[in-house]
């Protein structure tokens, strides 16, 4: 009798394991990665709330229209990398994210479309993740 319930134990752990697994792996952002604005589909995403307190000072800044600690926050991002979506020359804007212990301007930058699109990339334009609001 404990032979025939080991096995269907274990079936049954397995499925739910399975089910677990499934719903935990559903994409880089999860619920919102069906409901994301059409910009930051198939990208890797990011709540606003969670990005670093940094992140969020400068968003505010962006928000308020500034004032802006750096020289160069609010020009043209090139968009060199073509990480991003390729649009016209002066689509997008580059803003820095302040690295606590940097003494310059470090990797961490908010960049923002003309169409309302936010990103976030904390390695220098390596990578980028769709900031959703």
């Amino acid at each position: 009798m404990v032979t025939r319930f080991v096995p269907r134990a274990l079936a049954a752990l397995l499925v739910c394991l399975a089910v677990l697994v499934a719903g935990c792996s559903s994409g880089s952002g999860g619920e919102a990665e069906t409901s994301a604005p059409a910009w930051a589909r198939g990208k890797a995403t990011v709540q606003a709330g969670r990005l670093p307190a940094e992140a969020r000072r400068t968003l505010r800044r962006i928000d308020d229209g500034g004032p802006f600690p750096y020289e160069k926050d609010g020009t043209v991002f090139r968009n060199f990398e073509r990480e991003l979506p390729q649009h016209e020359r002066g689509y997008y804007r580059e803003y820095t994210v302040r690295t606590p212990g940097e003494r310059d301007r470090g990797a961490r930058r908010i960049v923002t479309g003309s169409g309302d699109e936010i990103y976030y990339t904390d390695d220098h334009y390596a990578s980028f993740k769709a900031v959703l609001r």
